[in-house]
């Protein structure tokens, strides 16, 4: 204990004199908490809305109103040619066209079945078309309805209630701040132990423990118990942030979380010490976590979901760490998922945890 005792007085000294690691653990966290969650939303809004009508009536004009007050739309003009509409469409400056036809506010007074509205949308920009398009269809559904409801007709098709378990109101921003937590434990617990190691084999300071009766697993573990730490001050930084900024709390408990966070930092510390010990030099260490992080980050469902993949990714994604962590976190955080709910995941990253410290005491070895 002795040993371990120094080693870890070496590491904290040696992390606090850096002029640069103690600011980026306080400032990066802050950065990505603040700015990503308004720049990597998928909330689509301001979508560029072209309208054609035909009818030139108080329903058409009804619709019309709808699309200028909602903060989803931006229109681009009404006209009666649906070639110019289309021409905008070509050139990228809208995203939707929608035709009102002849005979449209006819249809609804008389109890006909309702003249079609054409809704045509860019599918270049795939994901606002698809979703401008939805958001349409949802308007121009209620709007008719409305419309109908004022002339006392009773509409022929089933009223549909839509309920969002767990997300009310679709925030996005609920969705994303669980997911940015796990990537700065990603960067910072994986990334840092690696580069401080290699560090030290380039400075050559390395040496002169290799040189001492210090042990393998002492020196290891005096390595990782600092970004351990680290770590944990970051997740909290990141849970009080979203709390104070976006007013999100998580539904289940915080013990949880910070077991789950805790066998995760255990997994990319280790994981970034096993990097360090086969890299002779920082170039070879930070291109061999990116690579990994980069799969971390675009294969476990951090940004799309896992489902949404081919059947054979999906298959690599119960090899990665961040899936389960990400599954715990989200169904804790939006769902109040407990410790009960969710062992098996628990029990996954346990796995890992020892799996890859193991690895990285038994990958280090001491040339004297």
């Amino acid at each position: 204990m002795s040993v371990l005792k120094i080693l870890l007085e070496k590491e904290f000294r040696q992390f606090f004199r850096d002029p640069f690691l103690p600011k980026m653990v306080i400032f990066f966290p802050l950065m990505v908490m603040l700015v990503f969650p308004w720049v990597t939303t998928m909330d689509v809004r301001h979508i560029g809305v072209s309208v054609v009508d035909h009818d030139h009536t108080k329903a058409s004009q009804r619709m019309i109103q709808k699309i200028q007050s909602s903060d989803y739309y931006t229109l681009y003009g009404v006209g009666n040619n649906f070639s110019t509409s289309l021409q905008q469409l070509e050139a990228g400056k809208v995203d939707v066209i929608l035709e009102i036809p002849e005979g449209f506010e006819e249809s609804i007074s008389q109890q006909k079945q309702t003249e079609q509205v054409s809704i045509s949308a860019n599918g270049v920009n795939a994901i606002k078309g698809s979703l401008g398009m939805q958001y349409l269809l949802q308007t121009v559904s209620a709007t008719i309805t409305e419309l109908r409801q004022e002339q006392g007709i009773i509409s022929q098709h089933v009223p549909i209630v839509i309920q969002n378990r767990y997300n009310p109101t679709l925030e996005y921003h609920y969705y994303m701040i669980p997911a940015l937590m796990i990537m700065l434990l990603i960067l910072i617990g994986g990334f840092l132990p690696a580069l401080n190691l290699v560090n030290e084999k380039e400075q050559g300071t390395i040496e002169q423990i290799n040189v001492t009766p210090v042990s393998q697993f002492h020196f290891t573990l005096a390595k990782l118990i600092l970004y351990w730490v680290v770590g944990i001050i970051v997740l909290s930084l990141a849970i009080l942030l979203g709390w104070l900024i976006y007013g999100l709390v998580p539904e289940g408990s915080l013990g949880a979380i910070y077991l789950a966070a805790l066998l995760f930092i255990l997994i990319m510390s280790g994981f970034g010490v096993v990097a360090a010990n086969y890299s002779s030099t920082m170039i070879q260490a930070i291109f061999g976590m990116f690579f990994f992080i980069m799969i971390f980050i675009l294969m476990s469902g951090l940004l799309t979901p896992v489902e949404s993949m081919p059947q054979w990714a999906q298959r690599i994604t119960y090899a990665l760490p961040p899936r389960y962590f990400i599954g715990i976190m989200r169904a804790i955080y939006l769902k109040g998922a407990t410790l009960a709910d969710l062992w098996i995941y628990y029990i996954i990253l346990a796995g890992f945890a020892i799996v890859l410290n193991t690895w990285a005491v038994l990958s280090y070895h001491k040339r004297s």
